[in-house]
């Protein structure tokens, strides 16, 4: 990592190997990808660790997929669209390796009408109409579990939050993760005149004990 090399033109690169992140944003996809940005936050919002089985719904490419397996949880996910499946377990297999599949299971299965799992640790779902899922989730997460939903408008927001309120989850919070780099050059110092600013509303919630 770090070698130097050239190009038939005599252009220099610096090589390394591609972060996470890197890869994310440059990585073969059919659906539009939660982008890095947004994946570190819902790592830590939705406390996924070693450990934890997560129901995810809306796999999209794998981007948030990679996210949580790199942090050690195992998912099932629900994907409707069967190419949409095959390219996200193609990319995490080229970036973390086969063994990764093992703890990556994505089903061609619609979340709308039910969900089969039971016990699951947290539910992380990327898609249109998130209240659709919530009722099926008292029986699906456990007591005390973790919610959240990505949702790029707020009249989704507040339409799954009124449906999580009427299903017995508590401690619900919505946040909107804003990205701002800074130039610095000597004493020229400031924000970029560009930034990535809104994707899309993490909305989070627990499982109250019934």
């Amino acid at each position: 990592e770090g070698v130097h090399a050239s190009s038939t033109r005599g252009q220099a690169f610096r090589v390394y190997r591609p972060t996470l992140s890197d890869y994310i944003l440059e990585m073969p996809r059919g659906a539009q990808v939660i982008y890095p940005k947004d994946i570190g936050p819902i790592l830590m919002m939705a406390d996924i660790g070693p450990g934890m089985k997560v129901f995810e719904s809306g796999v999209g490419s794998g981007a948030l997929s990679m996210g949580m397996l790199r942090a050690g949880a195992t998912i099932v996910g629900y994907e409707i669209r069967e190419d949409f499946a095959a390219r996200a377990q193609k990319n995490v297999s080229k970036f973390l390796g086969a063994s990764a599949l093992e703890r990556y299971d994505v089903q061609i299965r619609d979340s709308y009408e039910e969900i089969e799992e039971r016990g699951v640790d947290r539910v992380v779902l990327d898609l249109p109409e998130p209240w659709n899922v919530v009722p099926h989730l008292p029986s699906v997460l456990r007591a005390g579990g973790i919610f959240l939903s990505y949702s790029p408008s707020i009249t989704q927001v507040t339409q799954v939050r009124t449906v999580l309120n009427r299903t017995g989850f508590s401690e619900l919070t919505t946040t909107e993760v804003l990205n701002r780099s800074w130039h610095i050059d000597g004493k020229a110092v400031r924000p970029d005149h560009r930034m990535v600013a809104h994707t899309g509303f993490l909305t989070t919630a627990r499982l109250l004990n019934s």
